[in-house]
C-alpha cells in the first residue's frame, strides 16, 4: 500500500506540475513516464540497500551465535531455558526444551527465539526491491492512465480528482486490512495527497505564465 500511495501522489502531482505549465499531453506524459521508472528504480534501490544492511546484520549476529554456541554450549543452553521460562514455562520443562531444540538444531532454535530471526522474518533484499518497484509503479500507472483517456484541458482537474479517489480506496483498504480507523486513515492520505499536487500545479502554472 505505502508503494502504492507514493506511485500515485508523486507521479500524479508531477502530471499535474507539468501540465499545470501548459505543456503539450506528450510531454505531460514523457514527464509522467519518466517519473514512474525514476521513482521505481530509487524505491528499488533504496529498499535493497536497506533490507542489504538489515541481512548483513542478521549474519553477524547469526556468526557470533554460531561461535557461542561452539565455545560455550552449556551457557547458551541456560540462556534459552531462561527465554522459555521466562515466557511462563515451567523452568524444568523449559530446560528440556531447550535440551530437545538444541540437540535437533541449537542454531536455529536461538535465531528464532534469542535473535527473533526464523524463515519467514529472514531479510530479502531483492524481494523487497522487486516489490517495491512493483507496487510503486502500479499506483503509478494510475494517473498515467488518465493522462491517455481525459482531453488536455481536464488534465490538471482530471488527473488531481481521480488520483485522490485512488489514493482514498487505498487509504480504506489499508485500514481495514490493519484494523485501523477507515474514516481517519482515509482523510489522512488525500489530505497530503491534495497538498502535494496543489503544490505542483501552483509551481507549474507559475512556470507557465513565465513562460
Amino acid at each position: 500500500m505505502l508503494g502504492a500511495n507514493d506511485g500515485i501522489v508523486s507521479t500524479a502531482s508531477l502530471i499535474v506540475g507539468v501540465a499545470a505549465a501548459s505543456a503539450a499531453v506528450s510531454d505531460v506524459l514523457v514527464a509522467g513516464v519518466a517519473g514512474l521508472v525514476a521513482g521505481a528504480m530509487s524505491m528499488a534501490a533504496g529498499e535493497y540497500v536497506s533490507v542489504s544492511s538489515q541481512s548483513d546484520t542478521e549474519q553477524a549476529d547469526l556468526a557470533r551465535e554460531r561461535a557461542e554456541l561452539a565455545s560455550q554450549p552449556e551457557f547458551e543452553r541456560e540462556e534459552l531455558a531462561r527465554i522459555y521460562a521466562e515466557r511462563g514455562v515451567d523452568p524444568e520443562l523449559a530446560r528440556k526444551v531447550a535440551d530437545q531444540l538444541m540437540a535437533k538444531d541449537a542454531l536455529g532454535a536461538h535465531a528464532r527465539d534469542e535473535l527473533g530471526i526464523s524463515e519467514f522474518t529472514t531479510a530479502r533484499p531483492i524481494q523487497a526491491a522487486l516489490t517495491s518497484a512493483a507496487t510503486f509503479a502500479i499506483g503509478a500507472a494510475l494517473p498515467l492512465l488518465m493522462v491517455l483517456v481525459l482531453p488536455a484541458s481536464k488534465l490538471v482537474l482530471g488527473v488531481s480528482i481521480a488520483s485522490l479517489l485512488f489514493l482514498a480506496l487505498l487509504g480504506a483498504i489499508g485500514a481495514r486490512a490493519g484494523g485501523a480507523n477507515v474514516l481517519k486513515a482515509t482523510l489522512r492520505v488525500t489530505f497530503w495527497g491534495a497538498l502535494a499536487m496543489a503544490l505542483t500545479a501552483g509551481i507549474g502554472a507559475l512556470f507557465g505564465v513565465v513562460a
